[in-house]
């Protein structure tokens, strides 16, 4: 293109056909024309040429909007070299000048998606541009707002602004607010001439900008304040004038702007609570006007389902604009108003009418009925879901309540329930067809509160006031007569399943003969015919109720509860007894087998049923027995042809393969040789050939599982020993071939650990390789995950090599790396940058005390790397967005790698200490017996394993028998790191007290070389010095 035309002489005539061509009926032509259209966006003037076609108002609407919507996706890819999305080439200045200098206009534009894609388009250049680049956009967006001679003026400039609002900083902002806020409230407060819709947008801007506020309100406490506190008045008296004329109905605009009222409201109550409090006041009656008489058009729309809810409505910025996302926000403001300790004190005088109106909203929507009753998984996924619905925004709220107020709240939950109940009786009298909606709401208000209760009956003597005003046994005796009675089952199936569900929320206070009547009444409701719904209560009743029945009782209906779990599974049925669990293993196991297989694609279905598996599994008796009989089912899955995937449901494979990784954990050798047989090559196959993500990562972890279980014998069940060694190694290398996702290679890491620690003898002459291949991979991937899951692996070779560290250090000094000396320097470059990163107590352990070994090998190779230290700080302060990122990019200091080691290994007791008085470096008696004479046989031990950097001997391996750890084991394994790594369960490194271990490591560093300590300590920060110098005081 030339001159900001087209790419040949036709110019903007071209773009115009072109852009013609793109809407004709013959697919043919469209696509001709839309390919001609991506060749020209890398031609110079082709953005220019867009943007004269979009204010050119003589054009087609149609081809102007077409024009709008390819400039907003030119921008996104072209704009800004390296952001996310970025494709070559990048716009040359010359066009951006242009653009910039063009596009405004289009802000006028009378068409509203002209002006929204064009918003976006502005919005992303000012992202990047202002206002370095770009100056004068800001006073041309303020010019327009302040235009009240052109609404299209007004709504284009609005829009654009509520793009990037969020994105400006403290430096950005607070000359704005003076000038920007009276313009928003110029439009907030003229109802007259600017609609809902528009009054919205200027709140939203209000709202980004007052939340940036409240960010900068941690160091610039006085300024925000002086920026906040003219108009605060002004503004909460505007709110209330929203609030208080009552909730229309089927007005999505007017609710739009209420709950973006809610949302600013938030924003000052969080963040100035102080300046709030004093004008809080003020809206308190229009806000119980909007929550009381929201109420009955929530309840008119929603409940009856007689009037528009506007359910899935969204705005032209994707906002949810229903009725329900309304009164969601009105529970998140109150949620946030009462989590205050400033504004609860103006709560509590209205909590017991707050929580009986709360009850009203917690009622089940006619939209609710309709879609839980035709999808249960649905059901099951709403009622465990904790976001995005107005039923679980009253629990919280029920819940905050009780935080609060403790028993008052209690008191009044339990007053407003309980008038709710007789409601709900009135209203059944009265032959309404609802009625059992507010009793199922009331129940579940009471069952949200129900360990509150019990907890406060049982410990606090005031509690007696709760207890007599809530009869525990009055009430269930009450659900068991009116609701889980054989009439009303299919007529009000929700209610009697959250009769159940009451049951199970109250089982540790129901007595024995109440506890078998619920029981039975669960029974009951897994029989056949039963709605969806009851089977659900039913079985969240029965997995409280098991160990509060009688065991003979219980035994003697477990089968039929078995039989009838088939498809609700659930995981106390099973651990209710083992004996009877394994005698009925050959009836449960096919039943959950068949359940996972045919419901593979339902996440819901076959999870429960993997979960149930999984305990069946570790119940004596039944490992062996379930996996006999699972294997010939995950044989004939994962066997499957490579090239006819569509034979079979979606996922199969993938879930056969964690299944099968599960049924290999800990299992006996037998049952690993049996997995071995019927489907090793057949996993091997799918990590060679796959292209699926999840089937890499479950194949992976299927491999590691076999190597780690089978050990040595695996080599030999193939019959040949090297080609199952070359399998495993072909596999790994596919894993880490840098033209993988990187997704797909999450878990090689740990495939690699395990091949090099139970197969260390196979793997030695492949070691030079796999980490060239390790290396390779760690370059290839800016995934930091995965890059900390494979520095993991360097850390095992450190333990691996120790006390011959050196050796090891020698061989990733002859490797080499891109863009560096050699491996040893990327590898530990990387290293020390990512060490904060890696997750889980145990692999932090291993990382930990590996870096401690590298050190103390004292090797001069490491003496000549010098790596990222510490940050340098700007001497701007705030807010960094990405024009001010763009301009200054982060500086960091150069220290030699030595110090970075030592700086992280003070930087872990840093850590320690902050962990407060239970943590190592707090506990004086571990401390001392860190320090005792060395006569105590105890504490030749302790030295031992305290690192004896005197010589060049390390400690033992971590792979090794770690006989001078016994002081630094600790009672309990860290809880979780079984899940992340299985060799934490047999590793005596997971026991250690890493804060003993790395204060005793510093102490010796410093009594080898006292001189060269103190050199390394020169570049430590004031933190980290402190630090040292009080383990070496001790």
């Amino acid at each position: 293109m030339t001159n900001g035309v087209g790419p040949v002489d036709g110019g903007q005539v071209w773009l115009v056909n072109c852009l013609n061509a793109t809407l004709d009926a013959n697919p043919q032509v469209r696509t001709a024309a839309e390919e001609a259209l991506k060749q020209a966006s890398v031609h110079p003037g082709y953005g220019v040429a867009l943007t004269k076609a979009i204010i050119n108002t003589e054009l087609h609407f149609g081809l102007r909007q077409l024009a709008a919507v390819l400039l907003k996706q030119y921008v996104k890819q072209h704009w800004q070299k390296d952001e996310k999305n970025f494709v070559e080439p990048e716009v040359s200045p010359e066009d951006k000048a242009a653009i910039k200098e063009l596009l405004p206009a289009a802000l006028e534009d009378p068409h509203g998606k002209i002006r929204t894609a064009v918003g976006m388009a502005i919005a992303s250049i000012a992202n990047w541009d202002w206002p370095e680049e770009w100056p004068g956009l800001m006073g041309y967006l303020l010019s327009l707002i302040n235009d009240r001679t052109d609404i299209n003026k007004v709504h284009g400039a609005l829009r654009c602004l509520a793009l990037f609002a969020g994105d400006l900083d403290d430096v950005q902002l607070p000359p704005l607010v003076p000038v920007l806020f009276p313009a928003l409230f110029a439009i907030v407060t003229s109802k007259d001439a600017y609609d809902s819709s528009l009054r919205r947008r200027a709140l939203i801007i209000l709202h980004s900008c007052i939340s940036t506020l409240g960010v900068m309100s941690g160091v610039y406490q006085q300024q925000t304040k002086e920026l906040m506190s003219p108009m605060l008045k002004s503004w909460m008296e505007q709110f209330a004038l929203i609030l208080t004329s009552p909730v229309p109905s089927e007005d999505a605009d007017d609710w739009g702007l209420r709950m973006e009222t809610f949302k600013v409201l938030m924003r000052i109550v969080e963040n100035f609570p102080k300046l709030a409090a004093a004008e809080f006041p003020e809206i308190l009656a229009p806000l119980w006007q909007t929550f009381v008489s929201g109420l009955k058009v929530y309840e008119q729309a929603c409940v009856k389902g007689v009037e528009e809810s506007f359910s899935g409505m969204a705005d032209s910025d994707g906002t949810d604009q229903s009725l329900e996302s309304f009164a969601i926000q009105l529970f998140e403001f109150l949620l946030t108003a009462v989590s205050s300790p400033r504004f609860s004190k103006i709560v509590r005088k209205s909590v017991g009418e707050l929580v009986y109106y709360t009850v009203g909203y917690m009622q089940m929507t006619e939209e609710q009925v309709q879609t839980w009753s035709s999808d249960p998984n649905q059901y099951v996924a709403d009622e465990d879901d904790v976001t995005y619905s107005c039923r679980v925004s009253g629990i919280l709220l029920l819940e905050e309540l009780v935080t609060v107020f403790e028993m008052d709240g209690l008191r009044l939950i339990v007053e407003a329930v309980q008038q709710r109940l007789i409601e709900a009786s009135q209203a059944k009298a009265l032959g309404r067809t609802d009625w059992w909606k507010l009793r199922e709401a009331a129940i579940l208000a009471i069952g949200t509160v129900a360990n509150s209760l019990h907890e406060m009956a049982n410990t606090v003597h005031e509690a007696k006031a709760v207890s007599l005003s809530f009869n525990f046994e009055p009430f269930l005796d009450s659900i068991l007569a009116e609701d889980l009675g054989a009439a009303g089952v299919q007529e009000c199936p929700f209610l009697h399943g959250r009769a159940l569900w009451a049951a199970a929320k109250f089982s540790t206070a129901i007595d024995k003969p109440r506890s078998e009547k619920f029981f039975y009444a669960a029974i009951n409701g897994l029989g056949d015919g039963m709605p969806a719904p009851i089977k659900v209560g039913a079985c969240r009743a029965l997995a409280q109720l098991f160990e509060h029945v009688n065991v003979s009782s219980l035994r003697t209906h477990l089968g039929p509860v078995y039989a009838a779990l088939a498809k609700l599974l659930q995981e106390a049925a099973i651990k209710a007894d083992d004996q009877a669990a394994a005698a009925a293993e050959p009836v449960i196991s096919p039943l959950l087998l068949n359940t996972w297989a045919n419901n593979v694609s339902d996440p819901f279905i076959s999870c429960d049923a993997f979960d149930t598996l999984e305990t069946l599994k570790k119940v004596p008796g039944c490992a062996q027995p379930l996996a006999l009989r699972a294997l010939p089912v995950l044989a004939s899955i994962l066997a499957r042809p490579q090239h006819q995937p569509q034979q079979q449901p979606q996922d199969l494979v993938n879930g056969a393969l964690d299944l099968l990784a599960m049924l290999l954990k800990k299992a006996p050798l037998e049952v690993v040789k049996a997995a071995h047989d019927a489907s090793f090559k057949s996993v091997i196959s799918i990590v060679l050939q796959s292209d699926d993500t999840s089937e890499l990562q479950n194949g992976t972890e299927c491999l590691a599982a076999f190597v780690r279980e089978g050990g040595e014998a695996l080599l030999g069940w193939g019959g040949d020993a090297d080609q199952t060694m070359r399998m495993l190694l072909d596999s790994v290398a596919r894993l880490l071939n840098p033209e993988q996702d990187s997704s797909s290679a999450l878990f090689v890491g740990n495939l690699v650990t395990t091949l090099i620690t139970q197969l260390s003898v196979r793997t030695a002459p492949h070691i030079r390789d796999l980490i060239a291949a390790l290396v390779i991979r760690m370059q290839s991937t800016s995934v930091a995950v995965l890059k900390s899951k494979l520095l993991i692996v360097f850390a095992r070779l450190v333990h691996m090599a120790s006390p011959n560290v050196g050796q090891l250090i020698d061989l990733l000094a002859t490797i080499p790396a891109k863009e560096h000396e050699n491996a040893l320097a990327y590898v530990m470059s990387e290293w020390v940058m990512h060490q904060v990163e890696i997750q889980g107590s145990y692999q932090i352990k291993v990382s930990t005390t590996a870096l401690a070994l590298l050190l103390a090998s004292g090797h001069p190779q490491l003496s000549q790397i010098y790596v990222q230290g510490h940050i340098i700080k700007s001497n701007a302060s705030g807010i960094v967005t990405r024009s001010r990122a763009k301009v200054s990019p982060d500086q960091w200091t150069r220290v030699p790698l030595q110090a970075k080691l030592l700086a992280l290994l003070a930087d872990s007791l840093v850590e320690a200490q902050e962990q407060g008085p239970t943590s190592a470096l707090d506990n004086d008696e571990e401390w001392e017996d860190a320090d005792e004479d060395e006569d105590d046989d105890k504490d030749d031990d302790e030295n031992a394993a305290a690192m004896d950097v005197k010589s060049d001997k390390g400690p033992s391996s971590v792979f090794k028998e770690l006989s001078g750890y016994e002081h630094l084991l600790t009672d309990e394994v860290e809880e979780g790191d079984y899940e992340e790594d299985p060799c934490a369960a047999s590793d005596p490194l997971n026991k250690i007290n890493l804060a003993v271990y790395v204060s005793g490591f510093i102490k010796q560093l410093w009594e080898r070389d006292g001189a060269s300590f103190q050199q390394l300590c020169q570049t430590l920060t004031d933190s980290e010095k402190g630090v040292v110098q009080s383990v070496l005081s001790r």
